[in-house]
């Protein structure tokens, strides 16, 4: 999955994507991680996300959220 173009520039935001065969995310290795099941997102330690894919809406206003947190 790529994230929206210009997104890491706009919130100078580190992005890291995991893109794992669908196994690997049934694996007792995974699991033990404590990472949240594929689909997910998330900023810093909040679960924005997970299961379904979300919009690009929803999606700069968790990082807004989550800036004006910090």
């Amino acid at each position: 999955m790529e994230m929206l173009p210009g997104l890491e520039e706009k919130y100078e935001l580190e992005i890291e994507t995991m893109s794992k065969p669908r196994e690997y995310y049934r694996t007792a290795e995974y699991l033990a991680s404590g990472l949240p099941a594929a689909p997910a997102l998330m900023l810093a330690d909040e679960l924005v996300i997970q299961g379904c894919m979300i919009s690009e809406e929803a999606l700069e206003s968790a990082i807004d959220r989550h800036l004006r947190m910090m």
